[in-house]
């Protein structure tokens, strides 16, 4: 086989797969990332937590049984499609959905008290109690 010969079927051979390969369709790129860019900051057990749809967070217990909707109402910012609404102190009408995956407890907090000199000595612990939370939906 000559060098020409080889060329041309190394040439034949990559036309073959760019042809297999289907066309990527930029306006579908440009669907999926407008969905997923909205994010919203919500509060919740006194923290703040930056969500989007899809996300999975751990807050302080809540009430409601695993595999429930729950919605979270004190929405402080929505941001990510367009203009950002930023609340004073929450955005009116806004809300974020979620379900509840499940209630799990937090790793052990030792705590250890003593007085210098006193023989004082007393450890406890503590486990804090959390929900785990799925993000289904933001509504504005």
């Amino acid at each position: 086989m000559t060098e020409d010969e080889s060329t041309e079927t190394t040439e034949a051979a990559e036309t073959a797969e760019a042809e297999k390969k289907p066309a990527r369709s930029r306006a579908k790129k440009a669907a999926d990332t407008k969905s997923s860019n909205g994010y919203a900051i919500v509060e919740t057990g006194g923290k703040q937590y930056r969500v989007k749809v899809g996300d999975r967070i751990r807050v302080e217990r809540l009430a409601g049984d695993a595999g429930s909707e729950i919605v979270l109402d004190r929405v402080l910012l929505l941001g990510g499609e367009g203009a950002t609404k930023v609340g004073a102190p929450l955005v009116d009408g806004a809300s974020v959905t979620a379900q509840v995956e499940a209630h799990p407890r937090g790793e052990k907090i030792d705590v250890f008290k003593f007085k210098a000199k006193k023989r004082y000595r007393r450890k406890i612990g503590h486990r804090q109690e959390l929900t785990e939370l799925t993000i289904t939906g933001i509504t504005a």
